[in-house]
């Protein structure tokens, strides 16, 4: 028996590094490159050990299956399914032989590597078995009681484990993975770059009024995914050069709401560009003794969407709380089809999530659904899911950067009491959920081009690019 182990394992670990060899040869996913390898060694074990098969040999083939079960439940009930958690860690020396596998996977976030790797092996292998049983011409009497045990714990394993997992699928979800931005930006903003030759920023008719020439006075402009156009577009209108300076120094950057912010405090911006901060920021900048200046340079709509087929047109702001406190829980409640609603949120402290507690007040919030995602290099972590476009899903978001920045083709922008999101509905502040636009800066900044900048961008001219970019002009 101890042979019979020590020759499985051998070969599985033999063929997991026949996988990364896969990957160097051209297969691009981890994950199939894998799966054929040890499928493969499998077969490959399986065939040479069922020539020998004898009947009273049938539990041992499939004890390495319930291993794999047990272990995978075991570990699916520790960590409630997230594979960041260390009880994969043991997972995976205890199943030494997929250690290559499990490595160059994890890498890469790929998580279903865990089951698959040791499952796909040991189910190859056991074909064999299979094949030989079903065809053998004599009788061939398999320990009945010992094989009834032994299967038995591999269905009750899995299903205990895929009850975990259908449980975790209902708030986390995989990830689709930001792919621009260095990760920090879920649309391709080079589109809104100042470097690129093709941007498409508006531009003003006439050279504009207000000027820096100097690129140590030129303020480092930095927010929320959203504004990037918006700040993009001064930038392009008041630095001088801007396309030369910005291969020397990145002076219009982007790593949204949450880092932005935070590069504010610590002084390596000059001005922040989004919606208000909210507490907790507040509360750092107090802490760090800095005093904010917020100018508003624009309105905006705060809007909830839902898929196309969704025949829900208008909520209520009482709706809106009752979805988000989790009081309200099936669309069917709302007039819709009978369908419990997916109810999507951002980051804390992003942008539209503050505006969410904003209008949440004192009511508490549901848990958003999560996702996970590769956490550089190795490791799974979960954070809050973006919007996945389900017919039973609500989500929101800034009126621009849902129809303007991104492909708004199949998402509905819901009404609010009635009222469109529409620029005459938010310039006259009608549409209950307008928010202002900002630029905000320390009182503290000796920069004195930063105060003829915000005037500027308050002025005509700045005015005119709001507009053009698709935000309401402040009025």
């Amino acid at each position: 028996m101890k042979k019979f182990y020590w020759q499985l394992m051998l070969t599985g670990f033999g063929f997991s590094v026949l996988g990364y060899f896969l990957l160097l040869a051209g297969i691009e996913s981890t994950f199939p490159a894998f799966l054929i390898a040890l499928i493969a060694g499998g077969l490959l074990f399986g065939i040479l050990k069922a020539r020998s098969l004898r009947a009273s040999d049938f539990p041992l083939f499939t004890l390495p299956l319930a291993y794999t079960a047990l272990l995978w439940a075991v570990c699916m009930m520790v960590s409630f399914g997230y594979v960041g958690h260390m009880s994969w860690v043991v997972y995976s020396f205890l199943h030494f032989p997929f250690i290559p596998a499990f490595f160059i996977s994890n890498i890469e976030g790929e998580s279903r590597i865990f089951l698959w790797a040791p499952l796909s092996f040991e189910l190859a292998f056991f074909v064999p078995v299979m094949v030989k049983i079903l065809f053998q011409k004599k009788g061939f009497l398999i320990p009945r009681k010992n094989s009834i045990i032994v299967l038995s714990i591999i269905l009750l394993a899995f299903a205990s484990g895929g009850a975990v997992q259908w449980q975790r699928s209902k708030s986390v979800l995989p990830s689709y993975g930001f792919a621009y931005g260095g990760g920090y930006s879920s649309t391709d903003l080079r589109l809104y770059e100042v470097s690129n030759p093709d941007n498409k920023l508006p531009k003003l008719k006439n050279r504009s009024d207000f000027t820096i020439n100097n690129p140590k006075q030129m303020p480092v402009l930095d927010g929320a995914e959203a504004a990037f156009p918006v700040y993009s577009a001064f930038a392009n209108a008041v630095y001088e050069n801007i396309k030369d300076v910005s291969k020397q120094k990145d002076i219009v950057s982007f790593s949204n709401t949450i880092y932005a912010y935070e590069r504010l405090l610590s002084e390596d911006v000059d001005i922040y560009f989004g919606a208000e901060p909210s507490v907790k920021q507040r509360e750092m900048a107090k802490k760090a003794g800095k005093e904010l200046v917020m100018t508003p340079i624009g309105k905006e709509a705060f809007v909830f969407f839902v898929n196309q087929h969704n025949p829900i047109d208008s909520l209520s702001v009482s709706d809106i709380k009752g979805i988000y406190s989790g009081g309200i829980k099936n669309w069917a409640q709302l007039g819709g089809k009978s369908d419990r609603i997916v109810a999507f949120q951002r980051p804390e402290d992003s942008g539209s999530q503050t505006l969410l507690e904003k209008i949440m007040a004192d009511q508490p919030i549901i848990k958003p659904m999560k996702e996970e995602v590769p956490a550089g290099m190795g490791g799974i972590i979960e954070q809050v899911a973006d919007y996945r476009n389900f017919e039973n899903a609500i989500g929101f978001s800034f009126r621009f950067f849902a129809t303007g920045m991104r492909d708004s083709s199949n998402i509905k922008l819901l009404a609010i009491n009635g009222v469109k999101p529409d620029p005459e509905n938010i310039s006259s502040r009608s549409y209950p959920f307008t928010a202002s636009l900002y630029a905000i800066t320390l009182k503290s900044n000796k920069n004195k081009t930063i105060t003829p900048f915000l005037n500027w961008m308050k002025g005509p001219q700045g005015q005119k690019l709001v507009e053009d970019v698709g935000y309401i002009k402040k009025g």
